[in-house]
């Protein structure tokens, strides 16, 4: 299957690697050392004792890549606006696109069933709705994440969770499509464990949750989920979120306990002594997926009507921080 993978950093080099070990024709598109790694050694994913090698086709132009089977963009919710312009190339008449993202997805009111409540204005996570007209609804996969990896090197993803890896998929509108079936098969065959999920959004709040108390808390806190779960009073803060948080699901008529769950059981990846994306990326400079993961899920509980305040203090430090180092713009 020509499988490309939008975005080749720590998840999407992951992807790459693992299904081009199970056979597939993987391309990416990726830039700048990260390219310039994976066009001269190639890909190398270090997976618990062993370190799969891939050679895939990589480059910054998607119409260099040609055609594709299967499209799968794992770039951060901020990042995704140049997909809009490019994407076209990858396309024929039947591919599909796997969105795996961090937070509420900018395609979340497409395909919403008509007895939930409607979502509140979703139009920065998709400006001038431009992912929308180069990507037809009946294209659109969701997907959730459920893997910790970094990238140690250009062209080098570690795993901290072999055996743990989940990659939870679902068609925007929930149906039970032969082509969903089809690509969890390859991902279970790949070593991504992909359940069956009659819910995405269901999926999409359960890590949501996950993300809420985490991205706040470490990022304000400067500490690891270890820290963050090791302190009483942030253990008390953390369950006043989770709490909200559940709230404003409820009210959108989402459960998200009913959620597919990782090999072993549970959602957490258990790297307790590690720092979540969001801090990552704020020590590190780069852009912070803000507005994705927390601006947007608060508006989701004022549109409801949810009280949420401790959401509502923490979600403005997060951002006013972020917005001091140029790195989110509200």
């Amino acid at each position: 299957m020509r499988i490309c993978v939008y975005g080749a950093g720590a998840v999407g080099g992951h992807l790459a690697a693992k299904l081009a070990d199970a056979g597939h024709e993987v391309s990416v598109v990726a830039r700048g050392a990260n390219l310039l790694a994976l066009q001269t050694n190639g890909l190398r994913l270090e997976h618990g004792e062993r370190a799969i090698e891939a050679r895939p086709r990589a480059s910054e132009d998607p119409a260099a890549l040609g055609r594709q089977d299967l499209v799968l963009v794992t770039l951060k919710a901020n990042a995704l606006q140049p997909v809009a312009q490019a994407i076209g190339s990858l396309l024929d008449d039947r591919t599909p696109v796997v969105f795996a993202q961090n937070g509420i997805p900018w395609w979340y009111a497409i395909g919403l069933g008509k007895t939930r409540p409607s979502p509140p204005d979703l139009s920065k996570l998709d400006p001038g709705g431009a992912l929308a007209r180069a990507i037809g609804p009946e294209r659109i996969i969701g997907a959730v994440v459920y893997s910790a990896n970094v990238v140690k090197s250009p062209g080098v993803v570690h795993n901290y969770t072999p055996g743990r890896n989940m990659l939870t998929i679902g068609a925007a509108d929930d149906r039970a499509s032969p082509q969903v079936r089809e690509l969890r098969k390859i991902l279970d065959t790949a070593g991504m464990h992909s359940p069956e999920c009659l819910d995405i959004r269901q999926a999409i709040w359960s890590k949501l949750l996950l993300n809420l108390a985490t991205s706040t808390l470490c990022l304000l806190s400067g500490g690891t989920v270890a820290d963050v779960r090791g302190d009483p009073e942030l253990i008390r803060i953390n369950k006043k979120i989770d709490e909200e948080g559940r709230a404003i699901a409820a009210a959108h008529g989402i459960d998200p306990s009913g959620a597919p769950e990782r090999p072993g059981g549970g959602h957490g990846s258990g790297r307790i002594g590690h720092k979540p994306s969001m801090i990552q990326d704020y020590e590190l400079g780069r852009p912070m997926e803000v507005e994705a993961q927390l601006v947007t899920p608060l508006a989701f509980g004022r549109a409801a009507g949810v009280p949420t305040p401790t959401l509502e203090a923490l979600v403005a430090l997060v951002a006013y921080r972020a917005a001091a180092k140029g790195l989110y713009r509200s």
